[in-house]
C-alpha cells in the first residue's frame, strides 16, 4: 500500500504541476517585457552638462533631468520606459517598441526652453513667467491649430507687450523660440528662410497692450505638432544641457527576426537536452526533464515578477541556464549510477549519491554566481539583463535540480518500483558489483582508465605553453578586433529582403554622403550589411542616415555609437570585472578547499580566458561587451567543473587516509578525473546543444558570443581535466616532500582495464 502510494504522490505532483504550467504559462509568456533588441526601439545615455556658465551639476539636479525626461517619455505615451540614473551624471534611457524613433530622441534632447524676444533677440519673458502644466493643445478663431498658455503675471505681459507696441512696423513683433541659442540664433537671418523652416515658433505683430494672462500660439501647426508643443511645455524645460555620448538604435524589423531566430535555436537545444537526458539516464533522465521544465517556467515568473526586460542576452542565458541546472541532475546520477555499481541497493544508492553530490554541487553553483554578480555589478545595459538572468537561472536551479529532482526520484524510489533494476538508471547489469566484494566507489574502474593524466601531465602541459606562446605572437600582430563598444565609433546594420554586396553598399553610402571602407556582409542569404566608422554620429546625423538608409532598403537599420570616452570606461570595467571574478573565486575555492587549489584553478581560468582572445585575435571576429559576458560564463562554467574535480580529490584523499609516495598521490588525481570525467563530458555536451543551435539558428546580433562560449567551453574542459588538477598535483607533491610525508620514487604510467572484471 505504502509502495503504491509513493507512485500515486509522484503521478499527482506531475499532474498538480503540469495542470498549473498549462493554466498560466501564456499569461506569464503575454507579460514578458521584451527589450529593444527583440521589438526594436533606441537607448541613449546622456551625459549631463552644465547649462549656463558657473551652474554646478548636482545629485538633486541630475535626479531632476531624470524626471522632466520621463514626464517626456509619457506624452508619447511609450509603455514602461526604462530611465535610469548612473554614475558620473549620466542619465540612461531605454525605449522599447516606440514607433517615431526620431521624433522621440527630439523630443528627449530638446530643452523645451521657452523665451519671448524682440527683433533684435533681446529676451523679454521665458518659461519661468508661465503658469506649470497650462499649456494646452487648441484651435483658434479661424479653427487653425493653436496652444494656450497661461502667464504668472498679466502685468507683466501687458507691460512687455506695451513696449513692443510702440515700434514701428516692422519691428513691433514679438519673437517665440524653442531653445534659442545666444550667439548662434537670430531672428534677422531665420526670418529670410521659407515659412516651415524657420526655427522660431512663431512671431507675431503687437500693435496694442494685452492685458490678459491667456497667450495663444498660432502657427503653421497641425494637430499633432501642437499636442507634441503642449506636452513638451508641460512637461518643463530641462535645466541642463544633454550630451549623447552612447546610443543604440534597433529597427523593428531587426528586432522580430532576431526574436523568432532566437527562441527557434532555444526549442531545438533544450530538446537535444531532454532527449540526451532520457536515453543516457532513463527514469532519473525523465525526472530530469520535468524538473528542467519546471525550472523554465519558473525562471519566467521570477522574471516577470521583478518586471524585468528579456533582451537576446537574456535569452541565451536562460538557455544556458538549462545547461547549468542538467549538470546539478548529471552530477547525482553519476554518484548513484556509482553506488548502484558497487553493489547497494537503489534506495542506499539514491541516499547517498545525492548526500555526496550536494557539496560539490553546491560548491559549483556558488562560484558561477560569483561571477554572475560581478557581471551584473560593471556591466550596462543587456549585458545587465543577461547576468540578471543568470543569477536567477542559478538560484532557480538549485532549487528545482536538486531539491525538486530528489522529491520526485525519491517518490519512484521509496516505492520500490526501482528495486533491483539498475537498467533503468542507464547501468548494464555486467557492470554491477555484487555487495559482498566490499568494493568501494574509489576501486571501481571506469571506461576513461586507458588514460594516465598525471603522468603526461608534461605533455599537456607542453601543448598548452605552445598554444600560449603561438597566441601571443598572433595577438601581437594581429591585434584584437575591436568592436565599438570598446573602440568607440558607430556601427550601422543594414536589413534587405535581397543578397547585398559590398560594392553596393559602398555605393550607396557615398551617394548618401557617408562613405566607408570597412563594410561585412553577414545574414542566413547574406542581407545584412555590417559597416563601421571610427567617428560617433551625432543624434542629427544618425536621425537623418536612419531616413536615408530606410529608404533605400525597405527597412529601419541598426545604429549603434558610442563616444571614446564610453569606450574607455568599458575597456576598465571589462578589465575590473575580470580581475575581481578571479580574485572572488580564488578566495572562495581556498577557503573551501586549499589555496593550492585556488591558485590552479585559476592559472586553469587564465588560460581558458587567453585562449578565447587568441582565436578571436586569428579568426578576427568582432569584440565587444557581449564577449566579455562571455569570458565571465566561461569562467563559471570552468571552475565549476574544476571544482567537481577537486571537490572528489578532496573526498578520495580522505577515504585513503596518509600518503605514502608521489605515485599513490598520482593514482588519487587519475582516479578522481577519470570518475567525473563522464559528468564533465556529459555536461559540456547538454551546454554545446544549446550553443550550437545559438550559432547556427540564433540571431546574428549573438553569433559572436555564442562562438565565444563554444570556444571557451571546449578550452575549459581541456583546462579542467589536463591543466588544473596536474598544476594541483605538482604543489602538493612539493609540499609533501618538504614536510618529510612523501618519498619521491621513479614515476609509473599507470594504466587500467575499460571495464571492470566481473
Amino acid at each position: 500500500m505504502k509502495k503504491r502510494s509513493r507512485i500515486v504522490a509522484f503521478l499527482l505532483v506531475l499532474v498538480l504541476f503540469g495542470s498549473l504550467v498549462g493554466a498560466t504559462v501564456k499569461p506569464i509568456i503575454e507579460d514578458v517585457r521584451l527589450g529593444l533588441d527583440l521589438q526594436g526601439g533606441f537607448e541613449v545615455l546622456y551625459e549631463v552638462q552644465p547649462l549656463k556658465e558657473g551652474q554646478q551639476i548636482t545629485e538633486s539636479v541630475v535626479v531632476d533631468t531624470a524626471g522632466a525626461l520621463r514626464n517626456r517619455v509619457d506624452v508619447l505615451g511609450v509603455s514602461e520606459p526604462v530611465i535610469t540614473v548612473e554614475s558620473n551624471n549620466r542619465i540612461r534611457v531605454q525605449l522599447a517598441g516606440v514607433e517615431d524613433q526620431e521624433e522621440a530622441r527630439e523630443l528627449l534632447s530638446t530643452q523645451a526652453n521657452l523665451t519671448f524676444r524682440d527683433v533684435d533677440d533681446n529676451l523679454l519673458l521665458d518659461g519661468t513667467d508661465l503658469k506649470e502644466g497650462k499649456a494646452k493643445a487648441n484651435f483658434g478663431e479661424h479653427g487653425n491649430p493653436v496652444v494656450t498658455l497661461e502667464m504668472k503675471d498679466p502685468d507683466k505681459f501687458g507691460k512687455v507687450t506695451s513696449e513692443i507696441a510702440k515700434i514701428p512696423e516692422p519691428g513691433n513683433v514679438m519673437v517665440i523660440w524653442m531653445d534659442f541659442v545666444e550667439g548662434v540664433d537670430s531672428f534677422k537671418e531665420e526670418v529670410k528662410k521659407e515659412p516651415g523652416k524657420q526655427k522660431f515658433i512663431s512671431a507675431p505683430s503687437v500693435r496694442q497692450t494685452i492685458n490678459s494672462s491667456n497667450v495663444e500660439i498660432s502657427g503653421s501647426f497641425t494637430v499633432e505638432e501642437t499636442k507634441k508643443l503642449a506636452g513638451i511645455l508641460n512637461a518643463g524645460a530641462l535645466p541642463v544641457h544633454l550630451e549623447e555620448i552612447y546610443s543604440t538604435s534597433v529597427g523593428a524589423q531587426f528586432g522580430a527576426q532576431a526574436l523568432d531566430k532566437t527562441i527557434l535555436a532555444g526549442i531545438i537545444g533544450i530538446s537535444l537536452i531532454f532527449i540526451f537526458m532520457l536515453i543516457y539516464y532513463r527514469i532519473p533522465g525523465f525526472v530530469a526533464v520535468v524538473t528542467l521544465s519546471i525550472y523554465i517556467f519558473l525562471i519566467l515568473v521570477v522574471f516577470t515578477g521583478i518586471n524585468g526586460v528579456l533582451t537576446l542576452p537574456g535569452i541565451a542565458a536562460l538557455m544556458l541556464g538549462v545547461g547549468m541546472a542538467v549538470d546539478a541532475n548529471i552530477l547525482t546520477y553519476e554518484r548513484i549510477r556509482e553506488e548502484l555499481r558497487v553493489g547497494k541497493s537503489v534506495k542506499s544508492a539514491f541516499t547517498t549519491g545525492a548526500k555526496s553530490a550536494f557539496t560539490a554541487i553546491l560548491d559549483a553553483n556558488i562560484t558561477t554566481l560569483l561571477a554572475a554578480v560581478v557581471l551584473f555589478i560593471f556591466g550596462t545595459s543587456s549585458v545587465k539583463g543577461f547576468a540578471t538572468m543568470l543569477i536567477i537561472s542559478i538560484l532557480v536551479s538549485f532549487l528545482t535540480a536538486v531539491w525538486g529532482s530528489r522529491l520526485l526520484l525519491g517518490f519512484l524510489v521509496n516505492s520500490g518500483l526501482l528495486d533491483g533494476k539498475t537498467g533503468l538508471f542507464g547501468i548494464p547489469k555486467k557492470r554491477v558489483h555484487a555487495i559482498e566484494e566490499g568494493m568501494d566507489t574509489l576501486d571501481l574502474t571506469t571506461k576513461f582508465d586507458r588514460f594516465d593524466f598525471v603522468h603526461s601531465r608534461k605533455k599537456f602541459y607542453a601543448i598548452s605553453i605552445a598554444l600560449i606562446v603561438t597566441g601571443i605572437i598572433v595577438l601581437g600582430i594581429f591585434k584584437l578586433n575591436l568592436g565599438i563598444d570598446f573602440a568607440g565609433g558607430t556601427r550601422v546594420e543594414i536589413l534587405s529582403d535581397k543578397t547585398l554586396t559590398t560594392e553596393e553598399i559602398s555605393k550607396s553610402l557615398e551617394e548618401l554622403g557617408h562613405p566607408a571602407t570597412d563594410i561585412v556582409i553577414s545574414g542566413d542569404t547574406d542581407n545584412i550589411g555590417v559597416v563601421r566608422y571610427k567617428e560617433d554620429f551625432k543624434q542629427e546625423t544618425v536621425n537623418k542616415f536612419k531616413r536615408d538608409l530606410a529608404a533605400q532598403y525597405g527597412a529601419d537599420p541598426n545604429i549603434s555609437t558610442v563616444s571614446d570616452t564610453v569606450g574607455k570606461e568599458l575597456v576598465k570595467n571589462a578589465f575590473y570585472a575580470l580581475l575581481y571574478a578571479a580574485l572572488g573565486i580564488v578566495v572562495y575555492v581556498a577557503f573551501r578547499f586549499e589555496w593550492r587549489m585556488g591558485v590552479s584553478s585559476i592559472i586553469g581560468l587564465i588560460h581558458d580566458a587567453f585562449f578565447m582572445v587568441a582565436v578571436f585575435s586569428i579568426t578576427r571576429l568582432e569584440v565587444d561587451i557581449t564577449f566579455i559576458a562571455a569570458v565571465l560564463t566561461i569562467i563559471g562554467y570552468s571552475i565549476n567543473d574544476t571544482i567537481v574535480t577537486f571537490d572528489r580529490i578532496r573526498e578520495n584523499m580522505h577515504k585513503v587516509g596518509k600518503i605514502k609516495d608521489a605515485n599513490e598521490l598520482a593514482e588519487i588525481v587519475n582516479k578522481s578525473l577519470r570518475q567525473t570525467l563522464g559528468r564533465s563530458v556529459n555536461t559540456v555536451l547538454t551546454v554545446i546543444f544549446v550553443v550550437v543551435a545559438l550559432i547556427a539558428l540564433g540571431a546574428e546580433a549573438i553569433r559572436p558570443f555564442s562562438i565565444a562560449l563554444l570556444i571557451g567551453l571546449l578550452a575549459g574542459t581541456y583546462s579542467s581535466i589536463f591543466i588544473s588538477a596536474q598544476i594541483w598535483y605538482d604543489l602538493k607533491k612539493k609540499e609533501l616532500q618538504k614536510l618529510g610525508s612523501i618519498k619521491v620514487d621513479k614515476e609509473k604510467k599507470q594504466w587500467g582495464s575499460d571495464e571492470p572484471v566481473v
